[in-house]
C-alpha cells in the first residue's frame, strides 16, 4: 500500500506527515479483530485518526490458533522520523467470555512503576487517547461481524525493549519498552530547520500587518490555557514549539513592543534553567531544576532527593505542596525565567511569561504580567 499521502506546510517546505505509534497498534488490532471474528485476513484496513485524517495501512506477519490473531503494521515517521520508525507493532487480539473490551501491553510494551504518568503504576505504557483508539477499532469489528462478545488486544514491540533505552522512559520509571503514543494519531513532521523557518515567517507576517504586541506559546496546551482559563484572544497567537530562543530573538529583531510567554511547567522550567531550545533531545534539566529551587527555598534532603527522582512536574509539585513549599519554589523558579528570559531579549522588547500547570493551574507569573494579560484579554485590546 502506498505511503500516507498527507502534507503540511512547514516554513517553506511541504513535508509529508506520518502516523503515531498509537494509530498502528489500533489498526493492527481491528485487523486483527476481523480476521479472529470472519476468518478472513485483510490485506489492510483504514481507520480514522483524532486529528481527522484517514489511515490506510497494510497489515503485515499473520499468525492464528483457535481463538486469536496477530497482525503488524510498519510505523512510519514521515519526513520526521523518529526512533520507532520503521518498527513492527503487533496486536494479538483474542476472544472474552464477559463481553468486555480490555487493551494490555506485550512485549516491547513498557509497564509504568512510578505514579503522575498518563497511566498508573503496574498497567501498560499505553497511553489514554491510543487505548481509546484501540478500543473503538475493537468495537467497529465486531459491530461488522454481529458479535456481541467481548476482545482483548495485548499490544507487542519486538525490539521495544532494546530500542527504550534511547529513550527517557527509564528515567520516567517505564520499565521493558517503549511506550504507545499519539494524542493525534498523526506524526507532523518537526524538521528544526523548517519549523524555525515557519516561526519566523509568522512573526514577519505579524509585525508586516502592524501587530506591536505579541502573544506566544509553546504548543497547543499553551494556547488552550491562555483562552480557556486566561481569557485572552489567541485567534493569532504564535506558537514557538521547543525554539522559544529563536523565536524571542527574532521578534526582538523585528522591533515588537512586547511578548507574552504562555507555558507548561514542563516546558518553562527548562527556560528558568538556562535552555532557550526546549527540545528533550536538545535539553532536560527539569528534575534539576526543580530539585536546586527546592533546596534554595529550604527543603531538606530527603525531599530534594524524591523531587529530582520524580517522573514529572507534576509529581515533583505534588511533593512541593505536601511540604507546603510550592509556592515559595514557584515563586523563586519564576523569577530565574524572568531573569533568562530578559537577558535574551535584550533592553528594548519588554517580555512577560506566565506559568501553569494542567493539575495545579496557574503556578506563577513574571512581575508585568498583568499589564500585558490585560492587553490580550478578549475585547481589551490589540492582540496576535
Amino acid at each position: 500500500m502506498p505511503k500516507l499521502e498527507y502534507y503540511i506546510p512547514v516554513g517553506r517546505q511541504r513535508l509529508r506527515c506520518g502516523y503515531t505509534t498509537g494509530t498502528c497498534a489500533a489498526a493492527a488490532a481491528r485487523g486483527a479483530a476481523q480476521a479472529l471474528l470472519t476468518g478472513i485476513r485483510p490485506a489492510g484496513v483504514e481507520i480514522d485518526t483524532p486529528a481527522g485524517v484517514r489511515v490506510q495501512v497494510e497489515l503485515l506477519d499473520w499468525s492464528a490458533g483457535a481463538d486469536w490473531a496477530m497482525c503488524a503494521v510498519e510505523k512510519d515517521g514521515g519526513d520526521d522520523p523518529d526512533v520507532t520508525d520503521g518498527m513492527r507493532i503487533y496486536a494479538r487480539v483474542s476472544r472474552r467470555s464477559d463481553g468486555t473490551l480490555r487493551v494490555d501491553g506485550g512485549e516491547g510494551v513498557g509497564r509504568v512503576t512510578r505514579p503522575g504518568l498518563d497511566q498508573p503504576p503496574g498497567a501498560a505504557a499505553i497511553n489514554s487517547t491510543p487505548r481509546r483508539m484501540i478500543a473503538e477499532q475493537l468495537a467497529a469489528a465486531l459491530r461488522e461481524a454481529g458479535d456481541h462478545g467481548g476482545l482483548e488486544a495485548v499490544i507487542s514491540v519486538p525490539g521495544g525493549e532494546v530500542l527504550a533505552r534511547k529513550t527517557f522512559n527509564p528515567r520516567l520509571g517505564i520499565q521493558g519498552g517503549i511506550s504507545i503514543l499519539g494524542t493525534s494519531g498523526i506524526v507532523r513532521p518537526m524538521s528544526e530547520a523548517a519549523l524555525v523557518d515557519s516561526i519566523t515567517l509568522e512573526l514577519d507576517m505579524a509585525h508586516a500587518a502592524g501587530v506591536q504586541h505579541l502573544l506566544v506559546t509553546p504548543g497547543n496546551y499553551g494556547e488552550d490555557y491562555a483562552r480557556d482559563h486566561l481569557g485572552l484572544e489567541t485567534e493569532g497567537c504564535i506558537s514557538c514549539s521547543n525554539y522559544l530562543g529563536a523565536a524571542i530573538d527574532h521578534a526582538a529583531g523585528l522591533g515588537f513592543s512586547s511578548f507574552l510567554l504562555v507555558g507548561h511547567l514542563g516546558k518553562l522550567v527548562k527556560v528558568a534553567g538556562g535552555a532557550m531550545n526546549t527540545h528533550s533531545r536538545t535539553a532536560d534539566g527539569r528534575r534539576e531544576t526543580m530539585a536546586a529551587h527546592a533546596a534554595l527555598c529550604g527543603a531538606p534532603r530527603g525531599l530534594v532527593e524524591r523531587i529530582f527522582e520524580a517522573a514529572t512536574t507534576d509529581a515533583a509539585l505534588e511533593l512541593l505542596e505536601e511540604a507546603g513549599l510550592r509556592e515559595d519554589v514557584m515563586a523563586s523558579l519564576t523569577r530565574a525565567l524572568y531573569e533568562n528570559l530578559r537577558h535574551r531579549a535584550g533592553e528594548e522588547m519588554e517580555i512577560q511569561a506566565v506559568v501553569f500547570s494542567n493539575r495545579f493551574g496557574l503556578l506563577g507569573q513574571t512581575p508585568g504580567a498583568s499589564e500585558l494579560l490585560a492587553r490580550h484579554r478578549r475585547g481589551e485590546g490589540e492582540s496576535l
